[in-house]
């Protein structure tokens, strides 16, 4: 964590690998998580068979964390997945033109759609599973990835015995989408680095010029910074001006110029090494003679921090996303913290799903469906959460602050990835 040095963070720029790097990376992960993770994904949805099915330019997002970085996949993608059981493990076949590196088995080298559907029926009489998951999930977008269409040809080409077997694979895709490696997790501190350096640099005299700039301009300045690193976007940047009665008399309820006086509040992501970041982070631009945030809105973040502290310590390896709110929001009540809200989402592979939901931000009693995921080790979140009270100097105008650093919880608990905002990034 950190309360100071924002300034040598935007001027120090972490490591970036370069793509054939970054395909290394990513291969070496994948191989892990494809011998770790996937087998216990399958067992614990109780499938003896995964299929993933998808086309080029309409390719499953599980499909697209299941291959290499560095390869292309055309026209039409069949990746089956046999689990053998415990000694024998999960068989690996991949039906399709594309290059997996030597990740999966590959027994057909044609280039006709009835060869592989063919095939794929003579591989599925050989190993005779019971159940067969497929990807129509109804609660996690990312395990609903089977178009209609494919799913229409599935059911037709396969004799009805193994027709009727076919069942939604959403638990073993939530568990492979949310669970992520310990090299993942490492790489996910890096790139959390990398998120917090180029938001340090968008709060800096570098991006923002007082009485010019406007928040549209940090936007495009962050998306700017990132493209010219090889990043891609989490999401649309989004800055947001956090102003006082005083500053809107002054300037008019209209002006979007960033003036001294005024707070700024990003939320913002990068996408690296196939990793999403989620960060809200807040700056203060200084006044004539000023040399730090006025001491309420320093007071209100502390009580921020305070409320990240309490949702670290709250997590259960067990514990539903619905069962950890209600855990966290009656601890912050207790200890007095003020309106305490939390809307905390998985985070990794990708931005908003598929693991345990933590409230949303309309929502802070119980949401059905994603909210009733189970946490498990290897799961990262974003720390969403905000606390609100009145500021005095701002004649009792109330404000609420959003804070969201990443995390990850693992057999040592739930700790920031890269640390957490601790003091104002003051311009």
């Amino acid at each position: 964590m950190w309360d100071t040095g924002f300034g040598q963070r935007a001027a120090a720029a972490p490591k970036v690998f370069s793509m054939r790097e970054r395909a290394a990376l990513i291969e070496r992960e994948l191989k892990v998580r494809l011998d770790t993770i996937l087998p216990e994904a399958m067992r614990r949805a109780d499938i003896d068979m995964w299929l993933v099915i998808c086309q080029e330019d309409d390719l499953d997002p599980i499909y697209e964390t299941m291959v290499p970085m560095d390869t292309w996949s055309p026209i039409l993608q069949i990746l089956i997945f046999s689990d053998r059981g415990t000694e024998a493990g999960v068989e690996r076949i991949n039906l399709s033109m594309t290059d997996t590196h030597g990740l999966y088995d590959a027994p057909w080298h044609g280039r006709r759609h009835e060869e592989q559907w063919a095939l794929l029926r003579d591989l599925i009489r050989e190993r005779d599973p019971q159940r067969i998951g497929i990807n129509i999930g109804s609660v996690a977008w990312a395990s609903g990835g089977l178009t209609h269409n494919l799913y229409n040809q599935l059911e037709a080409k396969l004799p009805a015995a193994y027709a009727n077997r076919l069942i939604s694979a959403e638990v073993a895709a939530t568990h492979w989408l949310a669970t992520l490696s310990a090299g993942e997790i490492e790489l996910f501190e890096h790139v959390c680095n990398l998120a917090h350096h180029l938001l340090a640099r968008s709060y800096s005299r570098e991006s923002l010029i007082p009485h010019v700039s406007t928040t549209r301009d940090l936007e495009w300045a962050y998306w700017q910074y990132a493209a010219e690193l090889g990043m891609g976007m989490a999401f649309k940047p989004f800055f947001v001006l956090v102003r006082g009665p005083g500053n809107r008399r002054r300037y008019g309820e209209e002006d979007r110029i960033i003036r001294p006086g005024d707070f700024i509040r990003s939320d913002v992501g990068i996408r690296y090494l196939r990793l999403s970041s989620d960060h809200q982070e807040w700056a203060y631009v200084l006044r004539p003679g000023e040399t730090e945030a006025p001491s309420e809105m320093r007071a209100l973040m502390a009580q921020g921090n305070r409320l990240q502290e309490v949702y670290m310590s709250s997590f259960e390896r067990g514990l539903t996303g619905n069962e950890l709110l209600e855990r966290i929001l009656t601890r912050a009540n207790e200890q007095g913290i003020p309106n305490p809200r939390v809307y905390s989402h998985s985070l990794g592979h990708f931005l908003h799903e598929p693991g345990p939901l933590i409230g949303l931000p309309w929502e802070q009693e119980c949401c059905t469906g994603r909210g009733d995921v189970e946490l498990d080790h290897g799961m990262c979140f974003t720390m969403e959460l905000s606390v609100g009270q009145t500021i005095e100097a701002w004649e009792g105008q109330e404000v609420v602050m959003s804070l969201e650093q990443d995390v990850a919880f693992t057999e040592k608990g739930c700790k920031p990835l890269d640390g957490r905002q601790m003091a104002f990034h003051l311009i």
